[in-house]
């Protein structure tokens, strides 16, 4: 599982913090489509345990997720649906936030179902943000973000594109993990 699209530049080239951010953005996403490429239809709603988060289809054929206003103790293990779902939510409110648009409510992130649907609705908010992050010069890092942390005006666009990066990289994680579960069960 080595990184193939994220190569460091020569040591005798500085990297503007901008780029450093797109390097390591293309970094965790190279780990991330390790697991997209392999992920199919059936992985998505696999539950490990009878204690999960997971995606319901609803009678109109839309789907709801489970969820708590207040975390739950202790908290369910989440299923690759409902990971994916949850990436579409942040990144798609962190699009919005970083475009000047509405944020939308959670209830507004439509989930698009298991397989190759929901792997080309990641693939497209990566483009997005891709053109957001490419967008921004290093003093446009310095300016105040409004997301994740909208209470704190201590938090700068550089936070935001740094916690994408770690929130995506988390969440590649827990899918990977739970798709190599259900490969070895």
């Amino acid at each position: 599982m080595s990184p193939t699209h994220a190569t460091p530049a020569p040591a005798s080239v500085p990297l503007s913090r901008t780029e450093l951010l797109r390097w390591q953005f293309d970094l965790t996403w190279s780990l991330f489509e390790y697991h997209l490429e392999r992920l199919e239809p059936d992985d998505f709603l696999w539950q490990p345990t009878a204690h999960c988060w997971t995606m319901h289809r609803s009678a109109d054929g839309t789907w709801t997720l489970d969820w708590a206003e207040t975390e739950p103790d202790p908290v369910p293990v989440p299923t690759i649906a409902w990971v994916s779902w949850h990436i579409g939510w942040w990144w798609s409110v962190t699009l919005d936030h970083a475009h000047g648009r509405r944020p939308r409510e959670r209830t507004e992130i439509t989930w698009p179902g298991a397989g190759p649907a929901t792997v080309q609705w990641l693939r497209g908010l990566r483009t997005e943000w891709l053109a957001a992050l490419d967008g921004l010069a290093d003093t446009d890092l310095d300016a105040t973000a409004s997301f994740p942390r909208p209470a704190d005006p201590a938090y700068t666009v550089a936070h935001m594109a740094a916690w994408v990066n770690t929130e995506l990289l988390k969440n590649a994680t827990e899918i990977g993990q739970l798709r190599l579960l259900r490969t070895a069960s």
